[in-house]
């Protein structure tokens, strides 16, 4: 088992990475919405992967984090749903937008997959509901905020106050948007920036 590759991006397009591992270059599928996060050729990128076995084949598919694996190894456990269909659906929503939609029964959003009809979003829905909790999606999901607002240089305050507006319903984007547009200064605490990042909300 492959837990993951770390190696220098030799070539990537919109469903496959060649990796370069030691000279070795590894072919990996990937989502179309890990293709456009991909670092360009000749940067170095750590890969966690699943090894798919066939008969005749076999295929790794890769993801940039562990959180999106485990997700892309709980879609596989759905009757219905194969590596091709499963990847499919994390390249148009994020492992905190799959959690939210089963929990949600929101169907039609993961519909929106290629290859996965309105039947199979349903029957998604209703074998992974158990296996999911509302508390951890919303710990995730401000987790991954977190460490997005750490990478967008904000200051400690500035961070809370984007988790504070994405634990109030609002998209990680749109957080990170207000507050950059807020006006705020490093001297500001959170609750200062969260007021100010509030107003901005009413505009966007």
């Amino acid at each position: 088992m492959i837990a993951y590759l770390k190696g220098i991006v030799a070539d990537v397009s919109e469903t496959r990475l060649v990796l370069d591992v030691n000279n070795i270059g590894y072919q990996i599928f990937i989502s179309s919405r890990e293709a456009a996060a991909m670092p360009g050729r000749g940067e170095e990128v750590k890969i966690y992967t699943y090894l798919n076995v066939k008969e005749d084949a076999m295929q790794l598919f890769g993801f940039l984090s562990e959180d999106d694996l485990e997700m892309y190894r709980l879609l596989l456990n759905v009757n219905g749903i194969g590596p091709k269909a499963a990847l499919g659906i994390l390249s148009v929503l994020t492992a905190d937008d799959v959690r939210f939609a089963v929990l949600s029964d929101d169907a039609k959003s993961i519909a929106r997959a290629p290859g996965v009809g309105t039947k199979t979003a349903q029957k998604l829905i209703l074998e992974l509901k158990d296996k999911l909790s509302l508390e951890d999606a919303f710990e995730k999901k401000l987790e991954h905020t977190a460490q997005a607002a750490g990478k967008s240089g904000l200051s400690d305050a500035k961070a809370e106050a984007v988790q504070a507006l994405t634990a109030l319903g609002y998209s990680s984007s749109d957080a990170l948007k207000a507050v950059r547009r807020s006006g705020a200064d490093d001297t500001m605490d959170t609750e200062e920036i969260l007021k100010l990042a509030l107003k901005q909300m009413a505009v966007l």
